[in-house]
């Protein structure tokens, strides 16, 4: 019976789906179902996990049920296994897309026992009419496709999942099988838990992706990180590509951006109608584009085997995302790269999206950004990191010998923290595990935090022993002790240190223990001379550079101004690669409008002109970024509404845009040379005395950084957005 079993499979494999051989778990898991085994599949992104619960639906009798949370998502596998086998009616799906006609063909088909897969959404798993018609037919077992959605700490929590395991119930007794692409030791509990498994078969297949390239760069401003990105496609012109932003603006505009450079581009977001978002899905998969720039809505499904780079404009909501969206790229197994741009405040905007959820929820959130924090800013092995996070013990040679992480192709120097970690570890021991790093190195560093009091850790022998390290170097300690398995993380009490049996041993025989300092994005940007990965292209005429900064200082000091009131850094650095010679071209020049360009640009472009024709230099053309026109409606109602006076508030909501986007479209008039009078609105925000303040800080200071006028001025004192409105006021008037 069994090799007959085993022809039936094999016969299946070749006919349907075209392969002779299994790859990693597949044989196992498919024959654990066939056994009637409840079976929970860990497989990742391209390891075939889709083809765990097709074969055995194939050669079972009656018809499968396949739990999937997206309707695009099981449109996709439909078309695929009809591709495959050449017959329509093998599997079907059951959602509310399909029409009342297209309904009763699918249930026909059942019925007749053509159809080998049924797909459904929880959701209608739910409905009393489908599940008094799965009771007229048999069913061999139920698969839950991306069954992460169960667990709250999933990166894709649905609560219809929840619900699985009592509809089931009601179908009779069916074996389950579970899958999942990525879940960590937490979700893998919760999943199990949920599904209520009888003594299941478990197969975790190894998370690691070889052939990926990992890599994060520093992010500095939008039109910076969009001129790093389209030099990095031009360079690898003619690849296949996903560029994943977190809003639908962002999307947009930079699609748009990619166009006008000449780039094959188009966007994907939930915003857009189902025909134009199929219509472009296609055009991918078909190559008649090179690059789809989208959000998350973007990916599920989509079985695309030579897409050669993923990059993340901004840093996901989590490391499950991320893992995800990279693991699109490189299915065949050709190298390919993983680039995200990362900025420390980006975490916070994410924050924020948290505040109105509830407690639980908002706390589960918070712990995944932090999780994702220590990735972005972790100077180890990125692979070795990624994979910890799964719960995945990973030797980092193989990574180091390949160069196929950032940290290992541009490797920072090692200190040794042998008594740092002593001191890390001893402190874990007395307060007995159970607390996040945060708190430890608060302990260590001597701050004198609620918790710390509540705890009275304040009264530790080592509390204040570790004070002359910065956080940073705390938090580096720690993060590798965790990666070389010295600490772990407690199951129950996510995010909490719990130290291991190899710790102890540790403490009882220290010996040397190198580390690297973690990357500090909070204070770094492309143009930093220490970034290491600093990209090719983005790179400027230093020598030039430089001297446009003394001119720059000269002119400021003769008008009495602070020096990027007459051209900011990254316009001085723009000019130092496109080298503009006349006024038009220096108001094409990111930040400098045709106004400032006649108001200060003339000793500029002298200055260019005499160092081009001096040093023989040629133009790159091929370095001019184009920029997209302005969205000059927009604009036009934001500067008519100031000029009437209407709150920034109704503005922000006339136009659907959060207070945050609102003062950055400010920012962009007044930068681009148009004059604001925003005073009646600062006026019931900020007394006059402080509005003084503010504005003297801006008029000495010699860096224009919101962030430090804030710090400086008084976090305590001031808002983040009182600053921005100042700054603003103080643009259009000195400026402009």
């Amino acid at each position: 019976m069994l090799v007959e079993v085993e022809d039936k499979i094999k016969e299946a494999l070749k006919d349907f789906f075209g392969f002779t051989s299994f790859k990693g778990n597949q044989e196992a898991v498919i024959f654990s179902i066939l056994e009637g085994r409840d079976t929970f599949v860990i497989m990742p992104t391209g390891g075939g996990k889709s083809l765990c619960y097709q074969l055995p639906a194939l050669v079972s009798e009656g018809t499968a049920i396949i739990i999937s949370p997206l309707i695009a998502l099981m449109k996709n596998q439909v078309d695929l296994i009809r591709a495959f086998g050449g017959r329509s009616g093998v599997a079907h799906f059951m959602n509310s897309s399909l029409t009342k006609k297209e309904l009763e063909v699918v249930k026909a088909d059942v019925l007749a026992g053509i159809t080998k897969m049924l797909y459904l959404a929880p959701e209608s798993l739910t409905k009393v009419e489908t599940l008094d018609f799965l009771d007229k037919i048999k069913v061999p077992f139920v698969a839950v496709d991306e069954a992460h959605c169960i667990s709250e700490w999933g990166h894709d929590f649905r609560p219809e999942y929840r619900r699985i395991r009592e509809i089931v119930d009601s179908i009779g007794q069916v074996p389950i099988i579970g899958l999942t692409a990525s879940a960590t030791p937490k979700v893998q509990e919760d999943i199990l838990k949920n599904l209520k498994m009888n003594d299941p078969a478990v197969y975790k297949s190894s998370f690691n992706r070889p052939n990926l390239y990992y890599e994060v760069r520093p992010k500095a401003s939008k039109t910076r990180v969009l001129k790093d990105i389209i030099n990095y496609v031009k360079r690898n012109s003619g690849k296949s590509g996903i560029i994943y932003c977190l809003s639908r603006k962002t999307v947009e505009e930079t699609a748009q951006t990619l166009r006008v450079n000449g780039i094959k581009a188009l966007e994907y977001h939930a915003g857009m109608d189902g025909n134009t978002r199929a219509r472009h899905q296609d055009a991918f998969l078909m190559e008649d584009v090179d690059v789809i720039v989208a959000t998350i809505a973007f990916g599920m499904g989509i079985d695309k085997p030579d897409v050669r780079f993923v990059i993340h404009f901004d840093v996901p909501k989590s490391l499950e995302s991320y893992y995800q969206e990279t693991g699109r790229a490189g299915r065949d197994g050709i190298i390919s790269e993983c680039i995200m741009y990362y900025a420390y405040k980006d975490l916070f905007k994410l924050e924020k999206f948290l505040k109105d959820k509830p407690v639980a929820e908002r706390e589960i959130g918070t712990q995944l950004l932090k999780e994702m924090a220590a990735f972005a800013e972790n100077s180890s092995c990125r692979r070795k990191s990624l994979l910890h996070y799964f719960g995945e013990v990973y030797d980092d040679i193989q990574c180091e010998q390949m160069k196929m992480c950032d940290n290992h192709r541009f490797p920072k120097e090692k200190v040794d923290a042998e008594e740092p970690l002593k001191l890390a570890l001893e402190t874990m021991v007395v307060i007995k595990d159970k607390f996040h790093i945060d708190h430890i190195i608060n302990i260590l560093r001597g701050e004198e935090t609620q918790t710390v009091k509540n705890y009275n850790h304040y009264k530790l022998e080592m509390y204040g022993e570790g004070k002359d390290r910065d956080q940073n170097f705390w938090k580096s300690v720690i993060r590798q002790a965790l990666l070389e398995g010295l600490i772990d993380k407690d199951i129950e009490a996510y995010g909490s240190m719990i130290i291991t049996e190899r710790g102890v041993e540790f403490l009882d025989h220290p010996k040397p223990f190198m580390v690297t300092i973690d990357h500090d994005y909070e204070h770094m940007t492309l143009a930093d001379e220490d970034t290491e990965n600093a990209v090719a292209g983005e790179g400027f005429d230093k020598v030039l550079f430089g001297m446009l900064k003394e001119l720059r200082k000269k002119i400021a000091k003769d008008k009495n101004l602070p020096p990027y009131i007459i051209f900011q850094d990254p316009s001085l650095e723009e000019m130092a690669i496109k080298y503009p010679l006349d006024q038009q071209e220096m108001s094409q020049i990111t930040g400098v409008s045709a106004s400032k360009a006649v108001r200060y640009g003339k000793p500029f472009l002298e200055m260019i002109a005499k160092y081009v024709e001096e040093n023989e230099i040629e133009r790159p053309d091929d370095f001019i970024v184009k920029s997209v026109v302005n969205k000059s409606a927009q604009k036009v109602y934001i500067i008519q509404n100031v000029d009437r006076k209407i709150s920034l508030e109704d503005i922000a909501r006339g136009k659907g845009l959060t207070m945050n986007d609102l003062l950055s479209e400010l920012e962009n008039i007044v930068y681009s040379g148009t004059k604001l009078n925003i005073d009646y609105y600062i006026d019931e925000v900020l007394d006059r005395e402080y509005q003084g303040e503010v504005y003297d800080y801006f008029r000495s200071a010699e860096i224009d950084n919101v962030e430090d006028a804030w710090k400086s001025l008084g976090a305590d004192v001031f808002s983040l957005e009182e600053i921005q409105l100042m700054r603003i006021k103080f643009i259009s008037e000195m400026a402009n």
